[in-house]
This record gives structure tokens, C-alpha cells and sequence, in this order.
């Protein structure tokens, strides 16, 4: 993965080539954005730019060709060691490297890293991946062999969010006390749920998220965006992997339509024994469908009070949507917005955390009863 291959990000980049070229990086960096920016990409190929041997002074990209760049390639590098999310094997212990093979297949399919997908490559797409404490053990092995063909171990950590604690305490260590020409570049959608130590001894780079061209771009694959690309683009935020989904999955994007217009029908006309009826067909989609039925649900909120404040120039809806929005809208206003959006997000939070999903739902739609009336 080159630099020239990382979609947007073009400050970041060139903030990284600076301090390589200056000898200021940090033994710990800390990448985090929204999930769908390329974030592991840039990541990728930073480690690959590292390790060039091809590389003269003042190139700013590895060169692609030289025998370093072509392991990077492969996913082969000696000293490129990476850590990932995966599930418990209850007859050994668990570390990555047991699910290397599908790891190299998925990072090659999509280095967009769709965090879903990996959970179905895994054998269960309602597992929990973790990062166990036998990969900090088996990576402070690793490190502790001095750099085979570079001048740099890189330890690439993808999710360190999602470290069980006891694997962070002993990655702690680690970072704390680097073997010397060692590298740690952890990749984070979640930095708020990394271990506040290993937060804090990170050098940190927040991406922002890509602009709508470039993201329309990507969805049309080398050839000019059409409406429906720019139109994915933005309702997406900047996440590729969403606007991905959402130029795919009509079918579904019809579904959440119809649960949105139902829970907020209901909570006006204050139906409860149908909203509890409600709550118990949405909880049937399964806990992954449920969190993006709420991601949907934040977003009409936005949308209508966007319409709502008649700046139709800033709206991006489909005309089913529009159509349904054109008289909800004066329902979300000043007053109540904020708080619409924290109940969304809270319920998503609880649904994540494995919460009973018709309870969760059912509170939610109690409490927009209280809020359209706000």
C-alpha cells in the first residue's frame, strides 16, 4: 500500500513523510477516525514507506517495486507484525496469527476494512472479536528478535479498542519500555475505549472524515460519479463502508424507512401497546441490522430538521424520504433535536453492549413520545 493509493488525507500524509524524513516519529502513533476512511490503508502505507529500500531522500511515496514494498504487498514483511480483533478458540490459545489466512484475504478484498465483514469471515457475524492477552505475549516474542531485514519492527494494531484489559496491561508494558527500533502504529475507530494509559503514551492523529467528491469517486470506480453515487456519498458522513451498503442495500434502506415512519406515527398518536409491538419487530433484524437501523434513524433526524429549516440545498434524501419528511419535519426542531439524536445513539450504544434489544427499544420509543410533543 502506497500513499498514492490512500484516498484524501493529503495534510496527514504529508505529515508523516515530514517526520520520517526528519526522524521524528513516535515508537507509539495512534491513527483514529470514523470507521470507512482509510484509515488502515494509511496506516499501511506508512509502514510500507518505513521499511522502502527503494526509497531515495526526498521521495515522498515507497517506490513499489523493490523487494521490501513487494512483501508489504503480500502481507509477508518480516517485521511487520499485525494484531487484530478475532474470536476465542477454546482448544489453544488465541492470537492472531491463527487467523492469519483470513486476514490476508480480507485486507486484500477490502482495505476498507469493514469491520462486519471480518465478523462473517470469521465463522460467526454476531461474535465478539477480541485481541487476546496471548497476542501480547506472542508479539513481545516477536519484537523481542531484532529487525530482520529493515531497521524497524512495526507492530500494526488494528481495533486496540477492542483489547480484553489484561492484553492491554501487558501491551502497556511494551509501549512503555520499546525494544529499540521498534514501532507501534495502532489504528482506532473507538480511541475513547482504549485503556487511558495506552491513549496517553500514544502520539495521536485524528483523520478527518473525506470529502463527499472523493468518496463518490471511490464508488465509481474510475469512471464519472452519477447522482445516486454523490447523493450515497453524502448521506455517509466521509464512511466509505456506509456509502458502500447504502448505494447496495435499497431493500433495506426501504425497511428502516418504514420502522423510522412507524415509531415516530405512533409516538405522536402515543400508541405504547403498538410501539411495544414495534419494538419486538425491530428487535428481530438481529443486533447488527438494529445499529444501523439507529445510525438511519440519527440521520433522518438530521435531515428533517435540516428541511425544517428550509435549507433544502443541504438535503440529500430519497424521494420516498422527502416525501414522508415534507410533513413530519416541523416535528424536529431546537427544542428537541439534540436530544432525539442522544436517544438514537445511546440506544445503539446499549444494543452493542449486547443490552436486551426489546427493551432497549421499547424505552426508546416511550421517550419519543415525550420528545415530538418537546
Amino acid at each position: 500500500m502506497r500513499f498514492a493509493d490512500v484516498v484524501g488525507h493529503s495534510g496527514v500524509k504529508d505529515r508523516l513523510i515530514r517526520m520520517v524524513a526528519e526522524d521524528r516519529l513516535p515508537h507509539a502513533l495512534l491513527l483514529s477516525a470514523p470507521e470507512g476512511s482509510g484509515e488502515m490503508m494509511l496506516a499501511r502505507a506508512l509502514a510500507q514507506y518505513v521499511h522502502c529500500t527503494g526509497r531515495r531522500p526526498g521521495d515522498t511515496d515507497s517506490c513499489g517495486h523493490c523487494p521490501s514494498c513487494l512483501q508489504h504487498r503480500s502481507l509477508n514483511h518480516a517485521d511487520l507484525h499485525f494484531i487484530f480483533p478475532v474470536l476465542k478458540k477454546k482448544s489453544q490459545d488465541t492470537v492472531s496469527d491463527d487467523w492469519m489466512a483470513d486476514w490476508r484475504e480480507f485486507i486484500n478484498s477490502d482495505p476498507w476494512m469493514d469491520f462486519r465483514r471480518w465478523q462473517s469471515s470469521l465463522g460467526n457475524p454476531n461474535g465478539q472479536p477480541k485481541i487476546y492477552v496471548h497476542d501480547a505475549e506472542s508479539l513481545r516474542r516477536k519484537l523481542n528478535l531484532s529487525a530482520r531485514t529493515s531497521d524497524v519492527n512495526i507492530a500494526l494494531i488494528w481495533l486496540p479498542e477492542k483489547m480484553q484489559p489484561e492484553t492491554a496491561n501487558k501491551l502497556l508494558k511494551l509501549i512503555e519500555e520499546p525494544e529499540a527500533g521498534t514501532m507501534f502504529i495502532l489504528v482506532s475507530n473507538a480511541p475513547a475505549e482504549i485503556l487511558p494509559t495506552i491513549y496517553s503514551r500514544c502520539q495521536r492523529i485524528e483523520l478527518r472524515r473525506i470529502a463527499d467528491a472523493e468518496v463518490a469517486s471511490v464508488l465509481a470506480n474510475g469512471t464519472e460519479p452519477d447522482a445516486s453515487q454523490f447523493a450515497a456519498a453524502h448521506l455517509s458522513e466521509g464512511n466509505v463502508i456506509a456509502a458502500r451498503d447504502a448505494l447496495a442495500d435499497t431493500q433495506a434502506s426501504q425497511l428502516f424507512l418504514d420502522f423510522f415512519m412507524q415509531l415516530m406515527r405512533l409516538a405522536y398518536t402515543r400508541k405504547v401497546g403498538e410501539l411495544k409491538k414495534w419494538s419486538e419487530k425491530v428487535a428481530e433484524l438481529g443486533r447488527d441490522a438494529e445499529c444501523r437501523f439507529m445510525d438511519y434513524c440519527q440521520r433522518m433526524v438530521r435531515e428533517n430538521f435540516i428541511m425544517n429549516l428550509q435549507i433544502g440545498e443541504l438535503n440529500y434524501m430519497t424521494g420516498a424520504e422527502q416525501q414522508f419528511s415534507s410533513r413530519f419535519c416541523p416535528f424536529i426542531n431546537e427544542r428537541n433535536v439534540e436530544e432525539i439524536i442522544r436517544e438514537f445513539n445511546e440506544a445503539e450504544t446499549d444494543i452493542r453492549g449486547n443490552g436486551n434489544a426489546k427493551i432497549i427499544l421499547f424505552d426508546l420509543a416511550i421517550k419519543m413520545i415525550l420528545l415530538l410533543k418537546a
